[in-house]
């Protein structure tokens, strides 16, 4: 994870942790890895790691078992709902940096289903890709 001085440190990492929830990478129920653990992973202070992962917890991804540590929710929605905030974020971003391009919308559409069908392996031509 390259971090970015642009944004505070602990915002960086609970959006890292939401997606790795988002993408299945910590699957629903899954044992969070420890502070200590993640800190190390990611080579950050043990108190940036336990303010990400408490935002996290704050926004229902996970929740915390005084004695069992921390897992991922199980609750579906709550997860389909970062998925899908993830990827409207993600969207933002991209329609911002398009049309800050003077991109129109036709041309972004259409280098979006590129990029999907490339990243699919399949290969489509911009008739095709409509």
């Amino acid at each position: 994870m390259l971090i970015d001085d642009s944004r505070p440190i602990w915002a960086q990492l609970a959006s890292e942790f939401r997606r790795r929830i988002a993408a299945g990478e910590w699957s629903p129920g899954a044992k969070v890895p420890s502070v200590r653990e993640l800190a190390l992973e990611l080579g950050v202070n043990p108190n940036t790691v336990q303010k990400a992962l408490g935002e996290v917890d704050r926004q229902g991804l996970t929740t915390t078992e005084r004695t069992a540590g921390r897992f991922v929710t199980q609750d579906e929605g709550a997860v389909a709902a970062g998925r899908a905030a993830l990827a409207a974020s993600t969207a933002d971003g991209f329609v911002q940096a398009a049309h800050g391009l003077g991109m129109s919308l036709e041309d972004a559409t259409d280098l979006l289903a590129r990029r999907w069908a490339d990243a699919e392996g399949t290969h489509t031509t911009g008739e095709e890709a409509r």
